[in-house]
């Protein structure tokens, strides 16, 4: 999935209950499984100069960049952040562990080509999901469509429950990456490397 869908999706099952300090530890636990990759692609392609073609067709699939991956999407990484947050009873790491690892299991769900090794450091055996979320050869299209009618239920079930317009603003803006392209061109062409 999409980063912005993981934040939202995130932030709909674990800030609870919902206030400004439990939506935006849901938010950056969305997030936080893919800023490695952000730091790693951005650092590539702006300081290195190696050509962005590059960084997805070789850098992107090579030992050290999927070792990376397997820490930040690891089942047992996340799971174990959340279950101190449970133990502890501490809301605000609920809240960032909880959508943290509903991001590694949307993600298992949703990656065939570019899948992760989840399992780490138990395994490094990786599921190829027989859906992706970007890949038409394994039902991309279709799940692009999903993927932008959930934004949409999610963003307007966020909004609803908000009382606060900057909450709501701020939810807004997690939202407009994914939706503005759909909305301006009319075509899902664009969403996938969000």
């Amino acid at each position: 999935m999409n980063t912005p869908s993981h934040m939202l999706l995130g932030a709909a099952i674990f800030a609870r209950p919902l206030c400004v300090a439990t939506l935006v530890a849901a938010l950056a636990g969305g997030l936080a499984p893919d800023l490695p990759m952000f730091a790693m692609v951005l650092c590539s392609t702006r300081v290195s100069g190696i050509p962005e073609h590059e960084v997805f067709s070789t850098l992107f699939f090579s030992e050290s960049w999927q070792a990376v991956f397997a820490v930040d999407h690891s089942f047992f990484v996340w799971g174990s952040l959340l279950g101190l947050a449970l133990w502890r009873r501490q809301l605000i790491l609920r809240a960032f562990a909880g959508a943290g690892l509903l991001h590694a299991l949307a993600d298992f769900l949703t990656h065939h080509d570019d899948t992760r090794r989840q399992l780490w450091p138990v395994s490094d055996w990786v599921f190829r999901s027989p859906v992706s979320y970007w890949n038409p050869q394994f039902y991309g299209e279709a799940f692009g469509m999903f993927e932008v009618a959930l934004v949409v239920g999610l963003t307007s079930f966020l909004c609803w429950r908000l009382e606060r317009w900057r909450d709501r603003a701020l939810v807004l803006a997690v939202a407009a990456p994914l939706l503005a392209p759909v909305l301006l061109t009319g075509s899902l062409h664009g969403l996938h490397g969000m």
